[in-house]
């Protein structure tokens, strides 16, 4: 019985010395073969691939440029095409489809000599009479998502194929601050200018003369766009293919770029953000934004209006602009990463940088705000809340957006003082196309917008005359989302768009944005920072606009990193040899392990055959 019992454990012996022996000739084999075959792929590479990944918790709501409105979409847009004029990293005037231009003494009348050779992404030229066809679609179908751009101009001539002449009515103040992307005529001709601005769907793969192209999308995923092999600025781009990753979770992203899945993120959760600067592979950047955050009110002075007439009343708006604690919200909904915000110009737009006098400073003072709307006439006569001049309770939807953390907690906050004060609130948390079908809602062919309060925020640009353009009467329903009117803002808009030299010019912006600040139609509450991390061992290239503040990605403006981005030549090398030392680590690891197990098995052979005789 022993004997067997022996003779087996031998039998099993053998096979197992022998498996040992074939595992460990065959993984010394394996890694010998690796570590022969060179570098492992360069960082982001894919198949031959060079793909960079980026995430954000925002996705891109249309990629038709005359109706996308998000962030991400504005990123995309000056990807794909160029604009006539760009902006270099200080921000000033950089050529980009113009190499050169000059203007006429009395500043009317603008000549912009085209670069040559450009060719559309489908291979067809690119000629002074696409940029001819955009700025005239525009002006001709009243297109208002770049409307305030083409105020003034009155006429868009091609004096040859390289050559584009404007004439404007006035003189022109933003004429080199046109943020206007310029669209192949042989493809957008075809497209009827109503449907432009309404319902038209830009479907990939997406043409234009941009150093990438809008290859494919997947909504509320991914977007990704292929480098423009011909783009006119040879060797710009070195990446191949840059993904925008789209999250609903922005802890998963941010797990995501510390594992090496995302190359940069933008949107960290400030609770997490202070952390990822300790991992070695990421630079980390509370970036300055040219940004703010508000309290949208629907002032819409009609009875087509569907949001609560309180809104109407300047006296309302200013009584509750007192019940904010905008030092709350950006401890609090920005973990200190925002700044108390005043005006619609932030402190980061050069030269025209507005803030409120302290004595018209709208303070946190919640008493204050009480009396106030008592002296406006809107009472609390016996203690459950404020009322209408008509005697009922004013009842307000409060709405944050659901792809915006810090939205939702300044939501939270403002319904708590919001209800001190006497208001009854309703505090709903809604997707941003649902909020932006609210503002444009229509009662047959009627604009009614529907909604009382929302929160939400706007990017602007270098030059002002962007944003003071929203707030003017003829843009509403269409940037106007307060939907306000006021006939001496709109004649100082006039005014100050024809004025060239800043000196003359800041104070009537700073008359405009005193105007709005008093007229509370907006409560701005902070200027918030971007908070994005980026990997600085796979990649370099990444580039801060402006230089030593802003953002490397999502600028819009700017779109160097993009255009610069290569991968560290050290970071092939070292990821190369690092993966294969660690193979080689782990190889000898195993024959050292293996080798004992045979050096136990062995001794106990011994002790079998001793056992046997």
């Amino acid at each position: 019985m022993s004997h067997a019992v022996v003779r087996s454990r031998r039998r099993r012996l053998r096979v197992g010395v022998a498996l040992c022996a074939l595992l460990l000739a065959a993984g010394l084999s394996w890694g010998i073969g690796i570590a022969l075959a060179g570098h492992s792929p360069e960082p982001g590479a894919s198949g031959g691939t060079l793909r960079v990944q980026f995430g954000t918790t925002f996705d891109a709501d249309n990629l038709n440029p005359f109706v996308g409105y998000s962030g991400t979409s504005y990123e995309i847009f000056h990807l794909n095409y160029d604009f006539l004029v760009g902006y270099d990293t200080d921000l000033s005037p950089r050529p980009e489809l113009a190499t050169s231009w000059e203007t006429s003494p009395d500043g009317k009348v603008w000549t912009f000599h085209l670069r040559r050779g450009v060719k559309w992404q489908d291979g067809l030229p690119f000629t002074a009479a696409d940029v001819v066809f955009t700025y005239t679609y525009i002006i001709r179908n009243n297109l208002t998502a770049f409307t305030s751009y083409t105020n003034n101009i009155e006429k868009v001539q091609a004096l040859d194929d390289l050559t584009v002449k404007m004439t404007c009515s006035e003189p022109k103040a933003n004429m080199l601050r046109l943020w206007i992307p310029i669209l192949p005529e042989h493809i957008w001709s075809k497209v009827p200018g109503k449907r432009a601005g309404k319902d038209f769907v830009s479907k990939p793969p997406i043409i234009g003369t941009g150093p990438f192209q809008t290859v494919a999308v997947k909504k509320g995923s991914y977007i990704k766009l292929a480098k423009n092999p011909e783009y006119w600025d040879k060797g710009k781009p070195t990446i191949n293919e840059l993904v925008i990753a789209i999250y609903q979770n922005a802890d998963t992203m941010t797990q995501d770029l510390k594992t090496g899945t995302l190359d940069y993120a933008m949107g960290i959760p400030a609770a997490q953000f202070t952390a990822l600067a300790a991992e070695p592979s990421l630079a980390t950047n509370a970036a300055h934004l040219r940004y703010f955050d508000e309290l949208c009110m629907n002032c819409y002075d009609s009875p087509d209006s569907l949001g609560n007439p309180v809104l109407r009343d300047p006296k309302f708006r200013q009584a509750i602009s007192w019940a904010v604690d905008k030092q709350k919200i950006v401890d609090f909904a920005y973990g200190g990463y925002a700044t108390v915000g005043q005006s619609i110009i932030t402190p980061d737009v050069p030269t025209y940088a507005w803030s409120p006098a302290p004595a018209e400073t709208f303070g946190f003072d919640l008493e204050k705000a009480k009396r106030l709307l008592d002296e406006a006439g809107y009472k609390d006569t016996n203690g459950d809340g404020v009322r209408d001049y008509k005697g009922k309770p004013i009842v307000l939807r409060l709405w944050a957006r659901s792809d915006d953390v810090a939205s939702q907690n300044s939501g939270k906050l403002v319904s708590g003082w919001f209800t001190d004060i006497g208001l009854k609130i309703s505090l709903q948390t809604l997707d941003s196309g649902a909020i932006s079908d609210a503002l444009y809602n229509q009662k047959g062919s009627t604009y009614a917008p529907d909604y009382d309060i929302y929160i939400w925020g706007w990017g602007e640009y270098v030059d002002p005359d962007y944003i003071l353009n929203v707030f003017t009467t003829s843009q509403i329903d269409g940037w106007n989302d307060p939907v306000w009117s006021n006939p001496e803002y709109d004649k100082l808009y006039e005014r100050q768009a024809r004025t060239i030299d800043p000196a003359q010019r800041k104070p009537l912006v700073d008359r405009m944005q005193q105007i709005f600040y008093s007229q509370a139609p907006y409560i701005v509450t902070n200027y918030e920072q971007q908070l994005e991390a980026y990997n600085t061992d796979k990649w370099e290239g990444w580039t801060r606009v402006p230089e030593g503040s802003g953002p490397v990605a999502f600028v819009n403006d700017n779109i160097d990193t993009y255009l610069n981005l290569r991968p560290r030549a050290a970071a092939a090398e070292v990821s190369g040899s690092s993966s294969n030392n660690s193979l080689i680590y782990v190889v000898v690891a195993l024959a050292v392990a293996l080798a004992a197990i045979v050096a136990v098995l062995w001794l106990r052979r011994g002790r079998g055959r001793a056992l046997e005789e």
